[in-house]
């Protein structure tokens, strides 16, 4: 049992020789998000992001250092990693952007590190292995391991989110499609319904009937002629 709690002891004591933050966040169209980090001089600091859905998986990336200097600037990046070292000492911003893009939101994954992991080294002398040494080796071992572990979820956790986002995305524009596809499909058959049909319908001629000589008045005769067109009785002079 000893020997477990001086394990968790060695791993705490690597663990807090780093610090690091992992955040994923959803970055809306025509916004800007920005992030604030209190660093100390001659401090080496990574940035690492991906866009994990949204759009064309791009956003802009400025990071500015206390004085206000732009360390970084990039447009429209899908994934990138910045390494740099402080020289000055205060409050380091970095501000992710997607005010380029008018109706697309995107959700973004961010990994900042500051400062450099130290190996637990052996303690000095040269004595023999004692337990306590292989303890301490045990420990990195296993401190290592886990970060391959945790790197290798990571890396899995956004490509699946990634080909979550894209399918979903794909599924809605297929849905759409069909539905256009069904509309279309639809008024063509009722068309050729109706083009069928007219071919079976007999149609009616269109003529006239003389009815009755109504008067005979000054050589003029006034007649009455049914048009079939009209549904009526169409009134003409002509001369007896």
């Amino acid at each position: 049992m000893s020997n477990f709690i001086e394990i968790l002891a060695i791993l705490g004591l690597y663990f807090g020789l780093v610090l690091a933050g992992e955040l994923t966040f959803e970055l809306p169209d025509n916004a800007r998000n920005c992030f604030y980090e209190l660093i100390d001089k001659g401090v080496k600091c990574t940035l690492e992001f991906q866009v994990i859905t949204g759009g064309n998986y791009d956003v802009d990336l400025e990071i500015n250092a206390p004085s206000g200097q732009v360390l970084y600037k990039d447009q429209k990046k899908q994934y990138d990693s910045f390494t740099w070292t402080t020289d000055q000492k205060g409050e380091f911003k970095f501000c992710f952007s997607n005010e380029f893009s008018t109706f697309t939101h995107k959700m973004v994954y961010f990994d900042f590190q500051v400062g450099e992991e130290r190996p637990i080294q052996p303690p000095e002398g040269g004595g023999h292995v004692t337990a306590l040494t292989q303890l301490e080796t045990s420990a990195v071992t296993i401190h290592e391991a886990l970060k391959v572990i945790i790197d290798y979820q990571t890396h899995h956790r956004l490509r699946e989110a990634q080909g979550r986002g894209f399918a979903e995305d794909l599924n809605s524009r297929v849905q759409l499609w069909s539905i256009g596809v069904a509309i279309i499909i639809l008024i063509i058959g009722v068309g050729q319904v109706l083009a069928l049909r007219s071919f079976f319908t007999e149609k009616k001629s269109h003529r006239c009937e003389y009815v009755t000589l109504i008067a005979e008045d000054k050589g003029l005769l006034t007649c009455y002629i049914f048009s079939m067109i009209s549904n009526n009785y169409l009134r003409y002079d002509t001369i007896s």
